[in-house]
Parts: C-alpha cells; structure tokens; sequence
C-alpha cells in the first residue's frame, strides 16, 4: 500500500499536463487501467428503489401539514394574512435623531498659520481694476428667477413650489407688476441714483424650536401663546422618541430612514449678497470714509451679514468697510429687533386644510396630528434650503401647498403686518432712523426703539454716506413696510380666514422670503425737478401713493421732501407707551380689524 501510494503521489504531480496531451481514447484506457472495476452484484439489492410516487406524495403532505402546525402554533393566525400592512418592521432607533458637522475641530493637530500665510507678495503686474458697472451698461436688469442649487418636487409647469412657502421661499425678483407698477428696479429714464439705503433679511436658516415666544406676555390675556406644541425640532425629537416602535409605509415610508440635519437656527449657505455698487464705493473713496453696516447679535444675522460684505466687497472684506453688531436681547434698545422692547399680541386665525387623513394611516406608532401636517410642510421647505431636496415635499398636492402659503399669510398679516395691533409701533423706530438719515438730523427725542447710545454717535451713526446696509428678520421688515404706510400693500383689506382669496396684494413670499431686501432709492433726474425717492421690495417696484403728498408716479417716484414731512407726521402719531404696554382687549375673529397697524384706541 505504501509503495502504490508512493508511486501514485509522485504521478500526480504531472497528471493534469499527461492527460491533457492524451487522445480520448488513450485517456480512457488510462482510467480503467488505474481503476479497475468493481462488482456490484453484493450492491444490486441495495441501490433498487423501494419508494413509489405515492409514498413521496403522502411524506410531502406530511411536511406540509407539519410545517402549518408549527407556525400556528408560534404566532397564530398573523401568519397567514395576506395584508402587507400586517407586515410589522420597525424603524431603526436613530430615526428623528439630529446630526451634525463639527467642523472645524477644537484643537486641530496641524494648525500652523504662519506656514500659510494669505499674502506672500509678489502680487504681480495686474492690479484689480474697477468694478463693472453692470446695472448702468447692462441691456436689461439682472433678475433672480430662483435659486439654481435647490431641486423642487415634481410639479407642473404654471406650478412653483418654491414660491409657496411665505417666509421660508428662497429669495426671488417679483414679477414686474407685482405691486402695480411697470417699473423695474434700474434707474428711470433721466434719472441716475445718488445713494441707496438697503434693507435686507438674513439668508436662509435652519428651523427655530418655536417654544414659547416673548409675545405671549400677557398684554391680552384670552390670546393662546404660539406654539408650546414646537415645529420642526420638536418634531424631530418627539418622532426620535418612539422611534423602536415607528413604522412608516407608501409616501412616509422614507421616515424609516430619516434623521434631521442640524436642526437649530443657524443660517445655512444659501446668505449671498445680491450685487455689488460700484458707484457708491468711489464716493466713499472720494470723501475718505469706511462705509458703516449694521446687523443684530443673533447667528444668523451676524453671518448673513458677513456674506453680504463677502459678496459686496470681494475677498479680503475686512479693511473695507465697519460693522456695527446690536444687541439682541431684552433690555437692549433695537430697531433691528423692537419686539424685545416693544411686546407683541399674538393673533392666530385660519381654517384647517386637511391631509391629515391621507398620511395618518401611514405612520403607525406616532399618533400624527394636524399640528404635525403643517410641520411636514414646513420640514419641505426648511430642508430644501438647506440640503437642496427634501422628500417632504412630494407628501402634498399643489392645492394643499397654496393652503400652507396662505397660512403663512394670515400669520404674517395678523402678526407682524397691517392686521397687527402694534406693526406700527414696532416699524416706527427704523423710520424714525431712516429720515435721520435723510435730513442729517439726530433724533431728538428716543422715545420708541432706537437706541440713544449708537443713534447719537456720528461714528456708528454715520450721515451723508451714500450707501447705507441693514441686516434685520422678516417680521420686522413687515413692521417697517406698515409704519411707512405703503397700504397699496393692504388694499385687499383683511384677509379673510375662511377661503383664499383669488388674487391679493399682500404675499409673504413676494414680501418677507428668505434673505428679502428693500430698496431706498434716492434720485436725481433731469425731468424730475428736486431730490426723489422711491422703495423697491424684492425688485418690484411700489407705488408710495398711501404716503401723504406722494403723487400716483409711474416710477413710483416721490419728492424726498414730501416722503420726509409725510413719515414725520406718521412718527408724531405713535403712542409708544399706550401702543406697547396698555392692557386692552381684541375681540376674536372679525369682530375688530386693522389695515394699518394700529392698536384699538
């Protein structure tokens, strides 16, 4: 045996080449050779079948019914539905959960600014030159259609989604005639612009929590305070804590999966300056001056508003301007935030559009509610701007998104604009700020929201400048929109809270979206005698015809003397103590109504 085995190993080692040379024939002699045959007349007996058809028929029937005994017996009936809702697979446990970049690191091991310094010398023979004029040789106006990096749902063609979320709608050019001039915003002809004073929101954010807001104060009582429910955080985290027993199916089922990005208001990238002024840079150059723009303290303000230098100025933008930072906080004397000096009424009214039914049956393990519904919308359009796609988005129809537009509305126009019992009271002190400006006069007497301390410094408080910036929120450019009296805004009277009207003159996505600006212009022209003003919300041009001895322009043009008397007489007006901090009641529903801002007197 031992030698056989010998002989047989050392063969092998050459056994794949030698057969492969071999013809078939010789192959096959070799086989037999090596392995003779076998008698297998002792395995004949064995190797009969013994099984008919009928036995394997009854042992696979026997299995069968074995099987079904056996599951029954483990899980009952359950097993046997034929409804794929009955199929239960719980989401994962990080679903609701909040990530977020922490970036940059604390204490980076490689930090070595003086190896990378941001100018070595050696500029080169090519200085920068001077900036294009763009607006004044341009054949057209440069409009903003929408925001390229964000992808909406699938809509039609007539339907922008974009454009339906109020104040969360990404920043865009008004149509022409959006406020019932056909005007655009490039100068007149004859006349060229002189200064501008430029009022702007922060760019786009991530959602607040809501919780409960400074204007639940009880300055009226019967009045319910916003939102202890909270929005899209709140949301997040609620869904977070049931999340071992959630399961989604047909259009929530993504929520199986989904977790929040950094969900606090910070400002996302979407804060971009809109354009550059070359013009109003050479007059600051020519008088040796640092132009002074002002922001608030909040995070997204302060970084809103260093975007907007980033893109005003170019890169490096530090030594080219000064930035005066308020203060936010209660206290603290803000035109860019009056409501915490001047508390707010908070006024809720609408009527429920219900999808509510169609997505509750879809999400079981979380009682979803209409609260929840109108969040959903909101997580549409906070994620679209801040990741560039949501798939909340695709949940509605486009029926159900002119409802969450509306929505908006009623809460902007009964709560910031003219249906507000004290927009006027909070708007007045950034006018008051604004015709300072206009006459190079301080203010005499600081009895609203401007603060004495900044206001009366001609150092954080420049005049003659010709171009003045202001960074500030939403809510407060519709104050100011209401304290100058621009009522063409409110000629629709009050909205309504019981259908949408068909058409309205008063939109907060048209007004107040992310990154919103107002335009003052001030102008000469040729055909025009005297210095003329004009006030330009998102491109659109507004007719200043609510403002006393403004004339029914086509450009919307008023002499800055008549803009100057007419706001004076409006400021004078104001009752900051009555309007901020007496205790008077409003009726619910249309039982009193204001299209001015104004308090009940």
């Amino acid at each position: 045996m031992d030698v056989a085995r010998g002989f047989n190993d050392g063969r092998d080692g050459n056994d794949a080449e030698r057969q492969t040379l071999l013809p078939m024939h010789v192959k096959a002699e070799d086989d037999l050779d090596r392995n003779p045959p076998i008698s297998t007349s002792s395995q004949t007996s064995c190797s009969q079948a013994h099984f008919t058809m009928i036995h394997l028929a009854i042992a696979f029937l026997a299995g069968t019914i074995g099987c079904f005994v056996a599951q029954y017996a483990i899980c009952g009936t359950t097993c046997f539905s034929d409804s794929a809702s009955d199929v239960v697979a719980l989401a994962p446990p990080y679903v609701g959960s909040t990530t977020r970049d922490i970036f940059p690191p604390t204490k980076p091991t490689n930090a070595f600014p003086s190896l990378f310094p941001t100018n070595v010398g050696y500029g080169g023979g090519t200085p920068t030159g001077a900036e294009p004029a763009l607006i004044a040789t341009a054949p057209s106006y440069p409009m903003h259609t929408g925001a390229a990096v964000l992808v909406g749902s699938e809509k039609s063609n007539k339907f922008d989604l974009f454009k339906k979320w109020g104040n969360l709608s990404p920043w865009y050019s008004v149509d022409r005639k959006a406020f019932g001039l056909d005007s655009g915003p490039e100068p007149p002809e004859t006349c060229r612009i002189t200064g501008l004073h430029f009022l702007h929101r922060h760019g786009a954010r991530y959602p607040t929590a809501w919780g409960v807001l400074p204007a639940c104060s009880p300055i009226i009582t019967h009045l319910p305070c916003l939102a202890s429910y909270g929005g899209p955080a709140n949301f997040s985290s609620r869904l977070n804590a049931v999340a071992g027993d959630l399961t989604a199916s047909g259009d929530l089922e993504f929520l199986n999966e989904w977790y929040v990005t950094r969900m606090s208001p910070l400002a996302v990238p979407l804060n971009r300056a809109p354009g550059r002024t070359s013009w109003a840079k050479k007059n600051f150059t020519e008088a040796s001056r640092l132009p002074v723009f002002r922001t608030e303290s909040q995070d997204r303000m302060l970084n809103s508003a260093m975007n907007f230098a980033i893109g005003f100025f170019g890169y490096p933008f530090q030594d080219q301007y000064q930035q005066s930072i308020t203060i936010e906080a209660s206290g603290y004397n803000n035109t860019l935030a009056p409501y915490k000096t001047s508390e707010a009424p908070v006024s809720d009214r609408g009527k429920w559009y219900d999808a509510l039914a169609r997505l509750k049956p879809q999400l079981k393990g979380y009682d979803l509610t209409i609260e929840d519904i109108y969040v959903l919308q909101q997580m549409c359009a906070y994620e679209t701007v801040a990741l560039g796609y949501s798939k909340f988005c695709r949940l509605f129809t486009e029926e159900e998104w002119d409802g969450f537009d509306y929505a908006l509305d009623l809460s902007f126009w009964y709560n910031s604009a003219f249906g507000s019992p004290v927009a006027r009271v909070q708007g007045v002190g950034y006018v008051q700020e604004l015709i300072a400006r206009l006459t190079q006069e301080r203010i005499k007497e600081h009895r609203f929201s401007t603060n004495a301390t900044l206001d009366d410094d001609p150092t954080t408080f420049p005049f003659g400048d010709s171009l003045y910036v202001d960074a500030t929120h939403e809510v407060v450019v519709l104050n100011i929109i209401t304290a100058l009296n621009l009522t063409t805004l409110a000629a629709g009277g009050p909205l309504p809270y019981d259908h949408i009207p068909a058409s309205r003159p008063f939109k907060v996505s048209e007004l107040a979206p992310f990154a919103t600006n107002i335009q003052f212009q001030l102008l000469e022209c040729t055909s025009t005698p005297g210095p003329q003003i004009r006030i330009i919300i998102n491109d659109g041009v507004v007719p200043l015809t609510g403002i006393k001895g403004c004339p029914d322009q086509k450009d919307g043009m008023c002499p800055v003397e008549k803009f100057v008397a007419s706001q004076k007489e409006l400021i004078d007006a104001v009752d900051w103590e009555y309007d901020c901090h007496a205790q008077f009641d409003i009726p619910s529903g249309p039982a009193w109504e204001t299209v001015t801002g104004d308090t009940p007197k």
